[in-house]
């Protein structure tokens, strides 16, 4: 047995960022589907529409709206250097929160129907 150590593969530090800014713009097309299925859905009912289908519509459309700019911040916080900072805290609390506050609006838009 020698004692030669194996060499380390260097590690291409373009990819983890590249993955992250594709991974935020997935999670943006996926609320933007969710934003828009609502939206068809509220105007589709049949129905009257109620204050409720127009508030949960405003608030689907104002959430989604703080998603874009989370994640529009962040995209370009990716592509702006090497070694991209960290995500800062309530950025990632806006996010979450737009992400469930959307999926709830159009979940409860859709049961509705």
């Amino acid at each position: 047995m020698s004692g030669a150590v194996a060499p380390v593969a260097e590690r291409d530090p373009g990819l983890q960022p590249e993955r992250t800014r594709l991974a935020w713009r997935r999670t943006t097309l996926s609320s933007t589907v969710v934003a828009v299925l609502a939206g068809k859905t509220a105007v589709a009912g049949g129905g009257p529409v109620g204050v409720g289908v127009v508030a949960a519509g405003v608030v689907c459309c104002v959430c989604w709206v703080g998603f874009l700019v989370v994640a529009h911040r962040r995209i370009r916080g990716l592509a702006a250097s090497a070694v991209p900072a960290a995500l800062g805290r309530w950025y990632a609390v806006a996010a979450v929160g737009c992400v469930v506050v959307t999926v709830g609006c159009g979940v409860g838009l859709v049961l509705r129907g």
